[in-house]
């Protein structure tokens, strides 16, 4: 089932229609539930018994921890020396620690299994194609959206061991865990924070309402009628690289890297404004990312909620930046080739959170420097340094896309080379602009600077004026946003980028 077809709509009436007609909170939940079990069938219902399963082992690994941490029978006995307490404390903690770490690797191990097993073997065997073929074959299996459902188990085991509250009722984490407007590409969401709102659920208002389903329109404009469009271009210029030239690839990379945003912001506003009409609010996971002036400020609006699991599950406990400026840009590596490996098994992959990394540390030193020389820093808060600072982050980003979109890094590695002095082959022009999307080059660099502009205009109003369509307005848009994606989107549309990882 695709967020934008008619058949979701339906869903998502039907559903809303009981959910709201139920008063008791268990059987909204289990509504959701269930609702959120037939939405995931729908895309394969083979990977129902692996989802309920792993939700039930992470929901008792949560009970294990969350149980109370005095040391049992010795606190009925109030003869007992404070040493023997302390002692009996820190046996306890230890063996919490053991079953967090049980849960940790557990869920990884999964992860492993499904998404990196079958790449390294093939890697490490290229000579068996019959082992690689089987190991492929069980990759199959895998539930769509796997990586963000570990993430999410990983967060909820290490927030109770920190101290948070475990679910006492399977239907509540189950709930949580399966709901479906985030269920397969993100927004990453903690257990606590949609815990709450499950037990203060209120009929949304009018402002609520309209907004909710403002972000759906939007959302659907955003993947239908831009990224996918893009997409189309992208595709193309991306599946003959022996044949584009220098000039297409630079037009590919920043289209690609539009069509990311479009497709993967598009999915969340969609995902957020269903929620919306459900009482419910998922986190934000853009604001902006394009207008940063430095790769760490993009990293605080790009993904917002993968940067937060990786800064809280990963940088802080490896130290963060407590621990001298080498161990923080080793730090800063180790997230981002994480973060690398966590799309996907292939090289490019690790060469992008690579990359990254490396984008990072020189932030960090050149932070550093900047903090010795006054004019130095006086340059970087100056209109032409925050320009500079702008283009050199986005060149760096952009750049980076080339590794996401062809992790093959023998294809990859092509691109780079063929991105200065390269002339396209005159049947590539005759087959992409021509006949495929039939506007030229020059027209869709205008394309491109326009979509780009209008994000501007968006960032400018929202940002810095803080000026926000007012419900009435929006109210008028939703109808015309829908009519447009239905008459204007592309036959065929694409899959939705994030769902591969």
């Amino acid at each position: 089932m695709n967020f934008i077809s008619f058949g979701y709509g339906l869903f998502l009436i039907a559903v809303l229609g009981i959910y709201w007609s139920v008063e008791q909170q268990r059987l909204r939940l289990w509504t959701l539930f269930i609702a959120s079990l037939i939405f995931y069938a729908s895309n394969q219902l083979y990977y129902l018994p692996l989802l309920l399963t792993l939700t039930f082992i992470n929901f008792r690994f949560g009970l294990a921890l969350g149980q109370n941490t005095s040391p049992g029978k010795h606190t009925l006995d109030w003869r007992i020396s404070n040493q023997e307490w302390q002692f009996a404390q820190a046996d306890w903690n230890r063996r919490r620690l053991k079953v967090l770490w049980l849960g940790i690797g557990l869920n990884l191990l999964l992860l492993f299994g499904f998404k990196y097993l079958a790449p390294l073997f093939g890697f490490f065997n290229s000579s068996s194609i019959s082992g690689a073929n089987e190991l492929n074959a069980f990759k199959i299996i895998a539930p769509l959206g796997i990586s963000y459902f570990t993430f999410e188990c990983i967060a909820y085991l290490v927030d109770i061991y920190r101290g948070a509250p475990a679910s006492g009722q399977f239907i509540e984490f189950a709930s949580y865990k399966s709901f479906f407007a985030k269920l397969i590409s993100g927004p990453i969401t903690r257990y606590h924070n949609l815990a709450s709102q499950f037990n203060n659920l209120k009929f949304p208002n009018a402002d609520t309402i309209t907004e909710g389903l403002w972000l759906i329109a939007r959302g659907a404009v955003k993947k239908a009628l831009l990224a996918d469009h893009l997409g189309i271009y992208v595709d193309l210029a991306f599946s003959s690289l022996q044949r584009a030239g220098s000039v297409d690839l630079w037009l590919g990379t920043f289209a690609y890297g539009l069509q990311l945003y479009l497709d993967f912001s598009g999915y969340v506003d969609i995902a957020r404004g269903s929620a919306l009409l459900f009482g419910l609010v998922l986190p934000e996971n853009f604001n902006h990312p394009y207008f940063s002036t430095s790769i760490a400020d993009f990293w605080r609006r790009w993904h917002m909620t993968l940067g937060d699991w990786l800064r809280n599950y990963l940088y802080f406990p490896l130290g963060g930046s407590r621990k001298g400026l080498a161990t923080t840009c080793l730090n800063l590596l180790i997230v981002m080739v994480v973060a690398g490996i966590w799309h996907d098994a292939a090289l490019g992959w690790v060469i992008w959170g690579a990359y990254h990394g490396f984008a990072l540390v020189v932030h960090r030193l050149t932070d550093v420097v900047s903090d010795k020389y006054e004019l130095l820093e006086n340059f970087w808060q100056n209109p032409a340094g925050i320009v500079i600072a702008w283009l050199l982050t986005q060149l760096m980003v952009f750049t980076s896309w080339i590794w996401f979109r062809l992790p093959n890094v023998q294809d990859s590695w092509l691109v780079i080379t063929h991105l200065f002095g390269r002339t396209a082959d005159a049947q590539f022009a005759q087959k992409v602009y021509v006949e495929a999307i039939r506007i030229s080059q020059y027209q869709l660099a205008a394309l491109l600077i326009a979509i780009a502009s209008i994000m501007a205009i968006s960032y400018a109003l929202n940002n810095r004026l803080k000026l926000k369509l007012n419900w009435h307005l929006k109210l008028l848009f939703i109808p015309l946003c829908l009519w447009a994606v239905w008459v204007l989107a592309p036959e065929g549309r694409l899959p939705y980028i994030y769902f591969d990882f």
